[in-house]
C-alpha cells in the first residue's frame, strides 16, 4: 500500500517511517470507452526532458506570437491596450471562479452585486439609465440593441423596414442590422469625414427604425454635428443607436446619453481592459434610456430589499440573448479596472489616448498621407495610396512592420480611405514605443523608395513568412 510518499511518525523520527494507505482505484478499460481506432498501441515516444528544459521550450513558444505584454499593438477600432494582472487574481478568486451559474440568488450575492454594480458604473459613464450586461461581445450588443429596436416599434404598433448606417461606422453594423431583419442603407460622409445633417435629412422617414453611428467615428474623428443628427432622427421617430467601440476617447469626456443616444453597447474587452481576441472572452453591455427599459433581455438583474436578484419577468423584454448571464468574468475584470482609476483616472484615459494618438499623428503625417485632417480624437486613418506608384500596397507595409517587432495596424478599413491603415495607439503606451513605432514607419517609408522589393517581400524575419492569406481562408485546415 505504498503511494510513493513516505513520512516520518514525529515520536519515531529517525527510528522508522510508515506509510499512507493507497485507495482502491478502479482501472478502466479504455477498449471499453473509446472506439478502437482511437486507442494508442504503444509508447506516446514524448522525449525525456528537465524542468530548465520544459520551462524554456514553454516561454519560447509564448514569444512566436505577438500580443500586447509583448510589445505595442496598435490595431486601430480595436483599443489593444494593456491589461493589468490584478483583473485576471481577483476574477479568479474562489467566490468568483467557483460560483455555479445555477445556484440561487442567496448563494451567489457577491456575484450579483458585481454584475448590477458594474452596470450602475457603465450607466453613469454613458449617461443613460439602465443596462443589460449580457451581451458577449460587441457585435452580439448590437444585434441585442436592434431587437430592442425592433420590440419598441412594434410595441407601437409599427413596422420600420430600414436601419441607416453612415459610411464611417463599424463594419459589424450591417451585418447586425440584416440579422434583426432589417435593410441597411449607407449614409455617404461629408467631405470632412463626419454625418452632414443636411444630407442625412434626404434618408430619413416613417420607414427608418434607427440609425446606427459610431462616435468617434473610425476615422478617429468626433461627429460635431452629433446633437443635430439625434434631433433629425428622433423627429422622424426613428432611435438612435450608438456603437460605443471608440468609448476610451470619451471617457469622463462625453457621455452619449447627454447628446442623444437612445442605446449604446460597450466593449467591456477594449475599454475597459480586459482580455480579447486570443487572449479571451469579449463583453458587450448595452445601455439604453429610460423609454427603452421594459425591453432589455431577461435575466434582468436588479436590487430589492437590500439583495440582489435575477428576474425573469420584466415588461416586454425581448428574453434571453445569452446562456446564462454574460461573460461574468469579464465583468469582474472591467469593474476591478473602474474601481481602481476612479472618475478622475477613467477621464485621464481618454486624455491621455487623444496625447498619444495625436503625437503619432504629428510624427508620421509627413511620410504617410492623412485624409481627414490633422487632429484626431483616439486613432487616425493614413494612407499608403502614394506607394502605389512603387509597386508597394498597405500590406505590405503592415508585413514590414512586423520585422520591427510590432504588430499592423488594422488595414484597407474604413473603406472611404483607399490603402487605409488605421492606427490607435491606446493611453498605455510611452513615448519611447510610439517614437520606436514611427521611426518604423518612417524607415520602411525610405525602404520603399529605395528597395521596394525589400518590403513587397517581408516579412524576412518572423517564425511564419508570408503565406497566401486567400488560399489560407478558403482551404482552412486548423488539424495541422
Amino acid at each position: 500500500m505504498n503511494i510513493g510518499t513516505t513520512m516520518l511518525d514525529k515520536s519515531e523520527r529517525g527510528k522508522r517511517a510508515f506509510t499512507l494507505p493507497r485507495p482502491d482505484v478502479e482501472k478502466v478499460d479504455p477498449a471499453s470507452v473509446f472506439a478502437s481506432g482511437l486507442i494508442r498501441e504503444g509508447p506516446v515516444g514524448l522525449p525525456e526532458v528537465s524542468e530548465p528544459e520544459i520551462a524554456r521550450h514553454f516561454v519560447n513558444l509564448s514569444v512566436l506570437n505577438h500580443h500586447v505584454d509583448r510589445d505595442f499593438y496598435p490595431l486601430g477600432s480595436c483599443t489593444m491596450k494593456y491589461n493589468p494582472k490584478v483583473g485576471g487574481h481577483v476574477s479568479a478568486l474562489p467566490g468568483f471562479s467557483g460560483l455555479h451559474p445555477m445556484v440561487p440568488d442567496s448563494a451567489a450575492q457577491g456575484a450579483l452585486a458585481v454584475m448590477y454594480e458594474v452596470g450602475r458604473a457603465l450607466c453613469e459613464i454613458t449617461g443613460m439609465d439602465d443596462i443589460t450586461v449580457a451581451p458577449a461581445a460587441g457585435a452580439h450588443g448590437e444585434l441585442t440593441g436592434m431587437l430592442m429596436v425592433r420590440a419598441y416599434h412594434a410595441a407601437q404598433g409599427k413596422q420600420r423596414k430600414k436601419v441607416l448606417i453612415p459610411d464611417s461606422a463599424h463594419g459589424t453594423n450591417p451585418a447586425s442590422v440584416a440579422v434583426a431583419g432589417y435593410e441597411s442603407v449607407e449614409v455617404p460622409s461629408g467631405p470632412d469625414g463626419r454625418i452632414e445633417p443636411g444630407a442625412l435629412k434626404e434618408f430619413l422617414g416613417d420607414d427608418v427604425a434607427a440609425i446606427m453611428i459610431t462616435n468617434p467615428n473610425t476615422l478617429g474623428l468626433f461627429e460635431t454635428h452629433i446633437r443635430e443628427v439625434t434631433d433629425l432622427v428622433h423627429e422622424s421617430g426613428g432611435l438612435v443607436y450608438m456603437d460605443g467601440a471608440n468609448m476610451n476617447a470619451l471617457l469622463g469626456i462625453s457621455r452619449p446619453g447627454d447628446f442623444g443616444v437612445d442605446i449604446v453597447h460597450l466593449n467591456l474587452h477594449k475599454t475597459f481592459s480586459t482580455p480579447h481576441g486570443g487572449g479571451g472572452p469579449g463583453s458587450g453591455p448595452v445601455a439604453v434610456k429610460r423609454h427603452l427599459i421594459p425591453f432589455l433581455p431577461v435575466p434582468y438583474i436588479c436590487k430589492q430589499d437590500g439583495a440582489y436578484r435575477r428576474s425573469w419577468e420584466h415588461g416586454k423584454s425581448i428574453g434571453r440573448i445569452h446562456t446564462f448571464y454574460g461573460n461574468f468574468a469579464v465583468m469582474v475584470r472591467a469593474y476591478c479596472y473602474i474601481i481602481m482609476m476612479g472618475p478622475d483616472g477613467i477621464r485621464r484615459v481618454a486624455e491621455d489616448s487623444l496625447i498619444n494618438a495625436n503625437y503619432l499623428l504629428a510624427r508620421v503625417k509627413d511620410r504617410l498621407d492623412v485624409p481627414y485632417g490633422e487632429k484626431c480624437k483616439h486613432e487616425f486613418v493614413a494612407s499608403g495610396k502614394k506607394f502605389l506608384a512603387r509597386g508597394v500596397r498597405t500590406n505590405d507595409i503592415a508585413k514590414r512592420l512586423m520585422d520591427y517587432g510590432f504588430h499592423p495596424p488594422t488595414v484597407y478599413f474604413p473603406l472611404i480611405v483607399e490603402e487605409a491603415l488605421m492606427i490607435e495607439p491606446t493611453e498605455t503606451e510611452s513615448r519611447a514605443t510610439l517614437d520606436s513605432f514611427a521611426e518604423a514607419l518612417i524607415k520602411i517609408s525610405e525602404e520603399i523608395e529605395s528597395d521596394p522589393e525589400l518590403v513587397k517581400g517581408a516579412p524576412h524575419n518572423t517564425p511564419v513568412r508570408r503565406v497566401d492569406e486567400a488560399g489560407a481562408a478558403r482551404s482552412l485546415d486548423v488539424a495541422q
